[in-house]
């Protein structure tokens, strides 16, 4: 197959028009249309609707879009490795990171290591929801992804890295102020005022079904997905906020706030470094992904002996 008619038909269902692919691959209209007939003749499949609007992929198209994503990352890769073949590893490496999570705090460490060790390596770091990281990896646009969670998840291997407790994190007068002590039961955090984010948010998820277990509703007063607005508004006293330790110790001065575990029962979450179950890491990505491990089993290491 010639993988430049793939290139072409990935080119068209991004744009959703043959005329529109047309001027972004500088290829004459006429001949891109060939591409997709031959395409078809090839599939004994209509890939493309067509209409007055654009084009838009048939059932069959947008298995091949998924397919051809893969098999031109996949050459991207190979050429990028006959590249750079007996030298430092060079290249491109997506990176995910949850938000609210052991990422924030990763973050940064993370990028100076790269800067420092692999200077040719170019870092892209992405914070976003797990759902949508996830799918990246499926796809071939991510590398790899620390997010919330440890699968199992069609396409994505999941190597669980750390369980966290959650902190009941406010400023004073916020977070159940007329409890003393280090600790937050569900029972007791039921009158407190909640910033949190929304419900597609794992912390979201997990706060929520251990109220549900304790037949209490949280108090939620406003979801935040914003870092940035969220750091102000704890910071202001509109609330408190519910977060791993690591993750607010990254985002928040919490040295100005009260923080209480919560118990009884504790609340946990799972974090895991996901890449793709089908295709293996580029040099690079692998160097990267070492890197994670490293960085992770130091964290854990100073971690403890703050405790």
């Amino acid at each position: 197959m010639d993988t430049r008619r793939l290139y072409s038909f990935v080119k068209i269902v991004d744009a959703g028009s043959i005329t529109r692919a047309a001027d972004i691959l500088h290829i004459a209209q006429p001949a891109l249309s060939q591409q997709v007939s031959t395409l078809e003749t090839q599939f004994k499949q209509q890939l493309l609707i067509r209409s007055k609007r654009g084009v838009a992929p048939t059932e069959a198209g947008r298995a091949l879009y998924r397919h051809a994503q893969l098999i031109l990352r996949q050459l991207e890769l190979a050429q990028a490795a006959v590249d750079v073949s007996g030298r430092a590893p060079a290249g491109s490496v997506s990176v995910g990171l949850a938000p609210y999570s052991t990422g924030a705090a990763l973050a940064l460490p993370l990028l100076r290591a790269v800067r420092e060790r692999y200077p040719d390596i170019l870092l892209h770091i992405n914070e976003n929801f797990g759902g949508v990281i996830s799918e990246a990896i499926m796809t071939g646009r991510m590398d790899m992804a620390f997010i919330y969670g440890a699968g199992p998840l069609r396409g994505v291997q999941f190597e669980p890295m750390r369980t966290e407790d959650l902190y009941l994190i406010g400023a004073p007068g916020t977070a159940a102020p007329a409890l003393p002590g280090d600790e937050v039961s569900i029972t007791e955090l039921a009158d407190v005022g909640l910033l949190l984010p929304s419900r597609i948010h794992t912390i979201r998820q997990v706060v929520d079904a251990a109220f549900r277990h304790a037949s209490l509703e949280p108090k939620v007063v406003g979801e935040i997905e914003s870092v940035l607005t969220l750091t102000s508004a704890i910071g202001a006293g509109l609330g408190a906020t519910v977060l791993p330790w690591s993750a607010a110790q990254a985002i928040l001065d919490v040295r100005k706030l009260v923080v209480r575990r919560i118990t009884d029962p504790a609340i946990e979450v799972k974090l895991s470094l996901c890449t793709s179950d089908h295709q293996p890491l580029s040099e690079p990505a692998l160097a990267v992904h070492d890197l994670f491990h490293e960085l992770i089993r130091d964290f854990d290491g100073d971690e403890l002996r703050h405790k």
